[in-house]
């Protein structure tokens, strides 16, 4: 049996993973341990985590190796700083003490850290790196359930390249194409996130779900920035950007086209400006990935496509992608981010540099996203006495019931069940559910529940056999990546005088029979449920339905606005007690909140810092 411990690390969303004979065993990313929003220091809880749920020792794990090459992540700071100098002195003499000291031995580095875990680790023979992007491109072809694929990753930046095209066929993965940096479509995206004031490499969500309620006005002056081929390639304007040697994403040219300021998030409110910025720069993404995913098609000739890198969590350019029919199937890594690194590499160890044969899994490889801890019934219930928590633990059919019921009854209800996702979507293991058919559900939920906008959207959890009904996509998306209209049937007309609304005052219109998840323009982010990805989320769901005659449930990640994802029952237990959610279903315990001692309740509205 050969293990492989896979690990990503120093930028953002660090990450482990474990295989065994090249089977997914267990992976998760260390913010959920260390309770700190893409935490990227050494991820030491989740290799113990791994380590331990693999029932392994780090002295018996075979290889260990990492997401990135350091030399040529440093060989492009200091061709950059060639390039541009002398401007960029200042940022590059902040990084330089940093990489000399720490991040160009990064071996040494990774040895010594590697060593805290096993003191019978001697040797960093076995250690490896792997390119950024190879990661990327094993970690979402080698998964997938295509014998062969054309795999596209674009995101900020690897070592050079920003947006590669690879193609996969069994066991072998080889990077034909790279545009390489300081041109980036992620750093692109990025720069108009923290133009709208939100935060980089974390609040690209915002700018994605405030995209709807703008027009794309500025598309042409955002057409100044980039030159589109009619390929999908790109080439971006120095001139109005500052990330390549400053330490801010954009500058005051950037401003002065666009007419105004970067917005202060603390002192300025979003206006409709930020909404048609967001609108544009959206039109532009989705523009550009339509063209690349055009061109490889007819290059190639290759029915299959794989997405990763963070620009292929953009789930609205993915369904624009499935919806022009350019590829007969499409499958997208949930954890498409830097944390899913730590999958690819050791995926690319075990089938490039072993040579292992890859059996294609048409099921689910990465078993449904859920690699992450998970607790007993007894765990649990030790855990929940020890924070002072008043619950009844009931039996699964009677659990299934009341939580069915609650939910037709309009309660906020946190889900902890089974093991914790892998990447940054909650798939019904570490949720927040809502009923649908609720006018009010999204604003409650995102304002006494999240703390966060209330134009942030909620995604529905659909049985996937009804998935047709309700919305115009018939394809599993299991994980939560691809967004579809809803089903005409379903819709509401808007009369004239709604249709002549601004902004965020198109939020409160009901626009179909499951207002909570129809975003404003008539969209959502599906996740498809089945029996055998997730049993305990498809019988409530199922309940709900036959309860109500609707096969879908809100479904939000648990937490507030700046937590991670709940990862332990203490921390469901903290943001039950900090939010207005009304019950708490945990393994088979359920906990009413007003049964609950009002001294554990917590101020979560300031707990964690702003994404």
């Amino acid at each position: 049996m050969t293990s492989i411990l896979g690990i990503s690390a120093f930028y953002h969303d660090s990450a482990a993973c474990i295989l065994k004979d090249g089977k997914i065993i267990a992976a998760a990313q260390e913010e959920r341990f260390t309770r700190k929003k893409h935490d990227p220091s050494y991820p030491h809880h989740a290799i113990e985590f791994v380590l331990s749920y693999a029932n392994l020792k780090l002295s018996e794990i075979d290889q260990i190796v990492f997401f990135e090459k350091p030399f040529l992540k440093f060989e492009r700071l200091l061709e950059t700083y060639v390039a541009f100098a002398p401007r960029g002195f200042v940022s590059f003499a902040k990084a330089m003490p940093l990489w000399i000291k720490e991040k160009l031995f990064q071996k040494n580095l990774l040895f010594n850290k590697l060593k805290n875990h096993d003191k019978n680790y001697k040797s960093d023979q076995n250690i490896f790196f792997s390119d950024h992007h190879l990661s990327h491109a094993a970690s979402a072809f080698f998964p997938s359930p295509f014998r062969e694929a054309v795999i596209l990753t674009a995101d900020g930046v690897g070592e050079w390249a920003t947006t590669t095209v690879a193609v996969g066929k069994d066991n072998n993965l080889e990077i034909k194409k790279e545009i390489h940096f300081p041109h980036s479509l992620g750093l692109l995206y990025s720069a108009f996130t923290y133009y709208t004031g939100f935060k980089v490499n974390s609040g690209e969500y915002k700018l994605m779900g405030l995209a709807p309620y703008g027009k794309p006005i500025y598309e042409d002056k955002i057409k100044k920035l980039i030159d589109i081929k009619d390929d999908g390639t790109f080439r971006l304007n120095q001139e109005y950007f500052n990330y390549a040697t400053g330490l801010t994403m954009t500058n005051n040219r950037f401003n002065n086209l666009f007419g105004q300021k970067v917005r202060d998030p603390l002192n300025e409110k979003i206006t409709q400006f930020h909404m048609d910025i967001a609108a544009s720069i959206q039109k532009i993404t989705e523009e550009i990935m339509i063209k690349l995913a055009r061109a490889i098609r007819k290059e190639y000739n290759i029915k299959n496509l794989c997405l990763a890198g963070g620009v292929a969590l953009n789930c609205v350019a993915n369904g624009k992608i499935l919806k022009e029919k350019i590829f007969d199937n499409i499958w997208i890594q949930p954890a498409a981010g830097d944390a899913g690194g730590s999958l690819g590499a050791a995926l690319a160890l075990w089938h490039l540099e072993n040579g292992k044969e890859r059996k294609v899994n048409l099921d689910d490889d990465m078993n449904g996203s859920y690699l992450g801890t998970e607790f007993n019934q007894e765990e649990i219930e030790k855990e929940l006495r020890s924070v002072g928590a008043n619950f009844e633990t009931l039996k699964y059919e009677d659990l299934i019931n009341k939580t069915s019921e609650l939910l037709s009854d309009e309660k906020a209800i946190g889900w902890f069940q089974g093991r914790m996702e892998f990447g940054p979507r909650a798939l019904g293991g570490r949720s927040i559910l809502g009923d649908p058919r609720s006018d009010k559900m999204q604003k409650n939920l995102n304002l006494k529940v999240k703390y966060r906008e209330s134009f942030r959207p909620f995604a529905p959890s659909i049985l996937r056999e009804d998935l047709s009904n309700w919305f115009d996509i018939d394809v599993d998306s299991p994980y939560m990546l691809l967004v579809a209209d809803i089903n005409l049937k379903k819709k509401i007309d808007m009369t004239e005088d709604q249709k002549k609304l601004f902004g965020i005052d198109k939020l409160n219109i009901k626009r179909s029979e499951i207002p909570a998840v129809t975003h404003v323009d008539y969209s959502a982010r599906v996740q498809t449920v089945t029996k055998n990805t997730n049993n305990r989320y498809y019988d409530l769901i199922s309940k709900f339905k036959e309860k109500t005659g609707c096969p879908v449930i809100v479904n939000t990640s648990f937490n507030v606005r700046g937590e991670p994802i709940v990862n332990t029952p203490t921390d469901a237990f903290n943001c039950f007690m900090g939010t207005e959610l009304d019950y708490l279903v945990i393994g088979n315990c359920i906990l009413d909140k007003s049964k609950q001692d009002p001294n554990l309740k917590k101020d979560y509205t300031k707990e964690f810092e702003l994404d």
